[in-house]
C-alpha cells in the first residue's frame, strides 16, 4: 500500500562514504528527490541512503554492518525506506537485498538519475534495483542545480570511470569506462554554482586529466577562468600518463588555477609499477614533476602511495622512500595494500601484514616531516584565503589558502565567500594561523 500523501516534506538522510565524487553524487541525489528535505539524523528520516565506496578492503561488510544498525529504525517506523547507492551497490547488486531484507532499493553510481522513479516504486511497497551501465548520460537527466545559497567551495564532476585497469583497483568495474561530460553542460553547471555563492570549484574525475568533453581539460579550465565571480579552480584525480603539455601550461597561464596538484604515483619502484600496470616509471614521473615546477615554481604537490603491494621487497619500498624524498610533498596519502576481489593483484603472493604495517609507519613519518616543514615555511608569507565559515573564537574566520591549507584568520572582518589577503603567523599540526592584511 502506498503512503498517504501530505504537504509536509519528507526527510532524507544520506551517509556518504569515500571520495569527493561520492560527495558530489550525494548532493545530486538529494536534489533529484522532490518533496524531501535533508536531515542530519537517521532517526527522524523517511528515507535513508548509504552512498558507498568500494575502494578499501571489507567495504561491503562495513555497509552490511551499518545496515544492521539501521534495521531497528525500520522496525520502529515501517514506512522508512532504506537504499544503498554507490560502488558497493554496483558491486554487490541484488546480494544486498538478499542479505539485508530491510533494504528497499539498490542503485549503482551510473544510474542514480533514475532515483525518483525508484523512490516512487518503493513508496508503492515494491523493491527497486538498478546497477546497469545505461547508454544515456545520467547528467542530462538530472535537474539543474537549485538556487539555494551554498558553501563557497564546491565539487563538480566532469569525468567518470577509468580505462587504465591498475592491478589493485576496482574503479573500472564499479564506475565503468571513461566518460566525459560535454563542456557546455559543465560550464553551465559552474555558472549555476557561482550564482548560488560558489567561488571555488574542484573538477572531479577518476582520471580527470583524460577529460575529452569537446575540450581538453586545459581548455575547460581556461573557459571556466572566464566565468565572472569564479575565483578559484582545482582538479583531481590525475594520472601521470595524461598530464599533457597544454595542461602543464595552464598552471602557468591561468591565474584562477590554484598552485596545488594531486598526482598519484603509487610506488617508487619500477618493478612494482609494472606489476601495478601503471604504465609509467619513477623516472618519467620525476621528470614530469620537474616540468610542472618549471611552469609553476610554487606549486604544491600531493600524491598517493600503496605500501605492501604483492611481492614488494624492502628494496622496492626503499625506492618509494627515495622518490618521496626527491619530490618533497606538501600532502600525501598512503595506504597499506588492500585486496580487492576480482582485481589482478588479489591472487598474488601477499606481503607479511606486520612488515607492511612497519613500512607504512616509516613512509607516513617521512611524509609528515615534509608536510610540517612546508607548513612552517609558510610562516611570514602573504597568502590569500577563501573564507568558508566562522571559527570558534570571536572574530575568527576559517578558510583555505591557495595551497589548500586550512587557515584560521584571527580578528577578521571578512565575510563568508570572500577571498582575502592574509599573513601567516603560525604553523600548527594540521592548519595555519593568520592575520588579515
Amino acid at each position: 500500500m502506498s503512503d498517504t500523501k501530505t504537504d509536509t516534506p519528507k526527510k532524507l538522510f544520506i551517509k556518504t562514504y569515500g571520495c569527493q565524487m561520492n560527495v558530489y553524487d550525494s548532493e545530486r541525489m538529494a536534489e533529484s528527490l522532490e518533496g524531501y528535505v535533508q536531515t542530519d539524523t537517521a532517526e527522524d528520516a523517511d528515507m535513508i541512503l548509504l552512498n558507498t565506496c568500494h575502494i578499501r578492503e571489507k567495504a561491503a561488510e562495513k555497509v552490511y554492518s551499518e545496515l544492521g544498525r539501521m534495521k531497528p529504525l525500520k522496525e520502529l517506523n515501517p514506512n522508512l525506506k532504506i537504499g544503498v547507492t554507490g560502488c558497493v551497490a554496483q558491486a554487490e547488486g541484488a546480494e544486498i537485498m538478499r542479505r539485508q531484507p530491510a533494504v528497499d532499493l539498490v542503485v549503482g553510481p551510473q544510474s542514480y538519475h533514475r532515483l525518483p522513479q525508484m523512490e516512487a516504486r518503493v513508496r508503492e511497497g515494491l523493491t527497486a534495483l538498478d546497477t546497469d551501465f545505461p547508454e544515456e548520460d545520467k547528467f542530462a537527466h538530472l535537474k539543474g542545480r537549485t538556487d539555494v545559497r551554498r558553501a563557497p567551495a564546491a565539487f563538480l564532476t566532469v569525468q567518470e570511470g577509468c580505462d587504465k585497469f591498475c592491478a589493485f583497483c576496482v574503479v573500472p568495474y564499479t564506475r565503468g569506462a571513461e566518460v566525459s561530460r560535454p563542456a557546455d553542460r559543465v560550464l553551465r553547471e559552474a555558472e549555476e554554482l557561482v550564482a548560488r555563492g560558489v567561488r571555488e570549484v574542484t573538477l572531479l574525475g577518476q582520471n580527470v586529466n583524460a577529460y575529452h568533453g569537446g575540450m581538453t581539460l586545459a581548455q575547460l579550465i581556461r573557459a571556466l577562468g572566464q566565468i565572472e565571480g569564479l575565483e578559484r579552480i582545482r582538479y583531481t584525480t590525475s594520472h601521470p600518463n595524461d598530464m599533457d603539455d597544454d595542461l602543464i601550461a595552464a598552471h602557468a597561464d591561468t591565474p584562477k588555477l590554484m598552485p596545488y596538484l594531486h598526482l598519484p604515483v603509487q610506488s617508487g619502484s619500477d618493478r612494482i609499477l609494472k606489476r601495478m600496470n601503471r604504465s609509467h616509471t619513477a623516472e618519467s614521473y620525476l621528470r614530469l614533476i620537474e616540468r610542472i615546477r618549471e611552469a609553476r615554481p610554487d606549486i604544491m604537490m600531493s600524491g598517493d602511495f600503496i605500501v605492501g603491494f604483492p611481492e614488494e621487497t624492502e628494496a622496492d619500498f626503499q625506492a618509494t622512500m627515495d622518490l618521496v624524498e626527491e619530490v618533497n610533498y606538501g600532502y600525501a596519502y598512503s595506504f597499506k595494500y588492500s585486496t580487492r576481489p576480482g582485481t589482478p593483484a588479489a591472487n598474488r603472493p601477499q606481503v607479511d601484514a606486520a612488515e607492511a604495517d612497519e613500512r607504512l609507519q616509516r613512509l607516513q613519518a617521512l611524509i609528515t616531516r615534509q608536510q610540517r616543514a612546508i607548513q612552517e615555511s609558510m610562516v611570514g608569507r602573504d597568502l590569500s584565503v577563501l573564507v568558508e565559515k566562522a571559527g570558534r573564537e570571536a572574530g575568527q574566520m576559517l578558510g583555505k589558502s591557495e595551497y589548500l591549507h586550512s587557515v584560521h584568520i584571527n580578528n577578521s572582518t571578512a565575510q563568508i565567500g570572500e577571498v582575502v589577503p592574509v599573513r601567516i603567523t603560525r604553523a600548527m599540526t594540521n592548519s595555519l594561523t593568520a592575520q588579515q592584511r
